[in-house]
């Protein structure tokens, strides 16, 4: 795990407690493209579940996890998936299917 994911993960463990949390260096599928870092950790896809997450919408889940990674969405990661569900949602959605451009 890289540097950037590394810090990711340890905000939203810290923010949120969650269940579960997938992060994903999809870097690589957007080399060449705008924002796309040499070396990476400038694209990714989160796939959280916790409690912190029960009773919101998917827009107000986003918010949340956008103000938790305010930084690093103003510095080097350039695009971010997400999916954030609350405990009681199926475990069987895919990373990546909410998405959300941080840019």
């Amino acid at each position: 795990m890289g540097r950037i994911a590394g810090t990711l993960r340890e905000k939203l463990s810290a923010a949120f407690q969650p269940d579960e949390l997938e992060i994903e260096d999809d870097s690589a599928r957007h080399a060449g493209h705008a924002g796309a870092a040499p070396g990476g950790e400038s694209h990714f896809n989160i796939r959280i579940r916790a409690a912190a997450f029960a009773g919101q919408s998917r827009v107000a889940r986003q918010r949340m996890v956008y103000r938790v990674l305010a930084e690093e969405l103003a510095g080097p990661v350039h695009a971010l998936s997400l999916t954030a569900l609350a405990p009681e949602e199926a475990r069987s959605q895919s990373v990546g299917s909410e998405r959300g451009n941080s840019k």
